[in-house]
């Protein structure tokens, strides 16, 4: 994995002024997920780009509501809300206090090690110039 060394910019944070690495991204994969899913299957790319649009929304479905979502071998997603804090409860307005949704993924752990984080390595973006 790919990182950058970046200076953090908001001043209301208590790190504000430190630096900090961050993950370098640079592709989204979207169809392609598909295809290479078909790699020793019978099934076509574009059967397996329906299923994984079914099995989408019906995630999307749960999250909305307030579920919890275990996708096996990746882990546990939930959304959690973000809001600010108020001295007292009747002051509390969903509207005004709510800033936003965030989705969390707790990624799936056996006996104590997470397949997710196995074998990463870090190298440091040489195309990236620094501050």
């Amino acid at each position: 994995m790919r990182y950058r060394i970046k200076k953090e910019t908001k001043p209301t944070l208590p790190t504000y002024g430190k630096y900090k690495a961050v993950a370098v991204h640079d592709q989204t994969i979207s169809r392609q997920i598909a295809k290479e899913a078909t790699k020793g299957m019978t099934l076509s790319a574009g059967t397996i780009e329906g299923i994984m649009m079914n099995v989408a929304e019906v995630v999307r479905r749960h999250l909305r509501n307030g579920d919890k979502v275990r996708l096996k071998d990746i882990g546990l997603l939930k959304l959690e809300i973000e809001s600010e804090k108020v001295d007292n409860l009747k002051d509390f307005r969903a509207k005004k206090h709510i800033r936003g949704v965030r989705l969390h993924l707790i990624p799936a752990s056996y006996e104590g090690s997470q397949e997710l984080y196995k074998d990463i390595t870090f190298e440091k973006d040489r195309n990236y110039i620094e501050e």
